[in-house]
């Protein structure tokens, strides 16, 4: 074996199998060093929220574990990547640093600057395509120019090559002589102490790739028939879960990819429709490749005048969820006892937050960003703005979701909202969507006090529609 170690940069695909940088590194016949870095210092990132920390930390852990039983490790740097990379490699005599691509735009600068130190000083410095069916900057419309809107994107990804076979895990991981130091991950300070708000994240969660392989395996076995009309009610279990293990890399695309190929050919139900979500969440990441401000700005400038309320009380009742409106409530308490809401009472709270109170969407973009595990800087701002109407392909201006028909709906028997919103749990079907349409006499019997055991409704339904009409309709007259 050469003298001279490889590193093995892992980021945002924390895996053994399907990982070109590790596979390339492994098979280099160099000595391997894989590290992660903990670059809070890069300008323009956006810094990682506290759910993510936590999860971050049992991710790596995860893959710490892996790797020791291929008798290799992680090391473990904190601080600017370019510093750690040039760093590391002067320790260690390193002459090839390998990399898999994240494509956020901070994220894309800054490797694009230590690719070049790194050639600069006669370094072998490759990356490889990312954690995506295929990479942001392919599919380009008739025009030459990137797409705007969901369908198209969908229909010429689909026309597309499919994403090649996974790549199993190398079976043998080069060891170096000697090892670089190491921070000791717990001096990260990653997971909450005083007080220690992770004990639902522990009871919901299993991070690291074992336990997004076993995910992906319980979704297939219990939820992937029913997904397409079943994904719409929390209560149900046919939602995947797996965004989470998405973004941390835990799970590749491809790997989805492949399987949902077989189950198609299988004829298992449902699969188109789960990978139409697959693909939206690459098409929030061609958007944001090619529209690098959209967590910052308005996508469509004429929103730039819209009328927001400054509304600290309402915003702060919705992160507690303490609305008054059940479903909205039961959405906002799931996120903070789990660190993840149900994609269909995301698209409620979100509206709710919006259009409900005119509060701007950077508030909830922000407030997602710190509290779900599966925050991630695509999907959450292409989905904010979405619901908005300021972004692309967004929902149309008079799509204001109504919460309590939304419950009635898509949890008619009440078993997400009497799961989140315990104090409602002994009103009736009928009652628990609108608590403030019950009979005194069953209020009290179910031992509900509004204003008291559960807040009366911080706006009416009615009225805060009608006002979100009208601003919609002024800025459409711009």
């Amino acid at each position: 074996m050469p003298d001279h170690p490889a590193i093995c940069w892992f980021r945002r695909d924390l895996r053994l199998a399907d990982n070109a940088a590790l596979t390339i590194a492994a098979g280099s016949g160099r000595p391997v060093i894989c590290v992660y870095i903990l670059d809070d210092e890069t300008p323009g990132e956006w810094r990682m929220g506290g759910a993510s920390r936590w999860w971050l930390h049992k991710s790596l852990e995860a893959l710490d574990a892996d790797l020791r039983k291929r008798h290799n490790r992680l090391i473990l740097r904190r601080g600017r990547a370019d510093k750690a990379i040039s760093d590391l490699v002067a320790e260690t005599g390193a002459e090839a640093v390998f990399w898999n691509r994240i494509y956020d735009p901070a994220e894309m600068e800054r490797d694009r600057r230590i690719k070049a130190a790194l050639k600069d000083r006669s370094l072998q410095a490759e990356s490889f395509p990312g954690n995506l069916a295929h990479e942001p900057w392919v599919l380009r419309t008739g025009n030459d120019g990137p797409y705007r809107v969901f369908s198209p994107f969908r229909k010429a990804l689909l026309a597309l090559d499919p994403p090649g076979a996974p790549l199993r895990p190398p079976k043998g991981v080069g060891v170096p002589e000697n090892w670089p130091e190491s921070d000791e991950l717990d001096d990260w300070n990653l997971l909450p102490v005083k007080p220690d708000w992770a004990g639902g994240l522990r009871e919901s969660w299993t991070p690291g790739e074992a336990g997004a392989m076993a995910r992906f395996e319980a979704f297939i076995e219990e939820g992937l028939d029913d997904y397409a009309k079943g994904r719409d009610h929390p209560a149900k279990p046919n939602v995947s879960r797996l965004s989470p293990h998405l973004h941390f890399g835990e799970i590749s695309v491809r790997q989805l990819w492949a399987k949902m190929d077989w189950l198609e050919d299988q004829g298992t139900a449902s699969v188109g429709k789960f990978r139409s979500e697959v693909i939206w969440r690459e098409f929030s990441h061609h958007l944001l490749f090619h529209y690098p401000d959209l967590p910052e700005r308005n996508w469509r400038e004429q929103f730039n005048d819209f009328p927001w309320r400054d509304y600290p009380e309402g915003l702060k009742a919705w992160q507690r969820g303490m609305t008054g409106y059940p479903l909205v409530d039961a959405g906002m308490r799931e996120l903070w006892h789990t660190g993840y809401m149900h994609n269909r009472v995301r698209m409620v709270a979100a509206s709710f937050l919006i259009k409900h109170l005119l509060i701007h969407w950077k508030r909830g973009e922000e407030w997602f960003w710190d509290t779900l595990v599966d925050a991630d800087l695509p999907n959450n701002a292409a989905s904010w703005q979405w619901v908005a109407g300021s972004g692309a392909d967004a929902a149309p201006y008079f799509r204001i979701f109504n919460p309590i028909k939304q419950g009635q709906d898509y949890d008619a028997k009440g078993g997400y909202i009497r799961r989140w919103v315990p104090e409602l749990a002994e009103l009736s079907d009928r009652s628990l969507h609108e608590p403030w349409n019950a009979s005194e006499a069953e209020l009290e019997s179910a031992g509900v006090r509004l204003g008291e055991t559960y807040p009366e409704r911080i706006v009416d339904h009615a009225g805060a529609r009608k006002r979100a009409l009208t601003a919609y309709e002024e800025i459409r007259r711009g």
